[in-house]
């Protein structure tokens, strides 16, 4: 069953649809990104998709790795939501969970890449 972090958590219903939702709707990078990692294909980790932690949708998530994975598209590139991401990533740092973010592009054109840089977490 659920482990880690994600347990016991009170998820409101809306914030619940919306993760359903991303889950549903992925983008072409996030349906990459996933057909990487599902079924445990990388390094035999477990990932899970649009995870909600502390009232935040992580894109993917692996909680034996505490590893948040954000696949960042152009509104990304904005001051402000370059702020929120930041003032994200700092909140879920305080839960002990380190977060790496890649580009749409890099997921889509570097996969040799990401998965190098995923595997240098798994050292760490």
């Amino acid at each position: 069953m659920h482990e880690g972090l994600i347990r016991n958590q009170r998820i409101a219903p809306a914030k619940k649809e919306l993760s359903r939702k991303l889950r549903r709707d992925m983008t072409q990078a996030e349906k990459v990104f996933w057909h990487l990692v599902r079924g445990r294909k990388l390094f035999g980790l477990k990932f899970r998709r649009q995870q909600i932690i502390d009232g935040f949708i992580i894109d993917f998530y692996c909680d034996s790795l505490k590893l948040c994975v954000e696949i960042d598209g152009d509104v990304h590139d904005s001051e402000e939501q370059e702020r929120y991401d930041e003032f994200r990533d700092q909140a879920l740092a305080l839960r002990g969970l380190a977060t790496i973010r890649f580009s749409n592009e890099e997921i889509i054109q570097h996969k040799n890449a990401v998965i190098k840089k995923l595997y240098s977490y798994i050292d760490a």
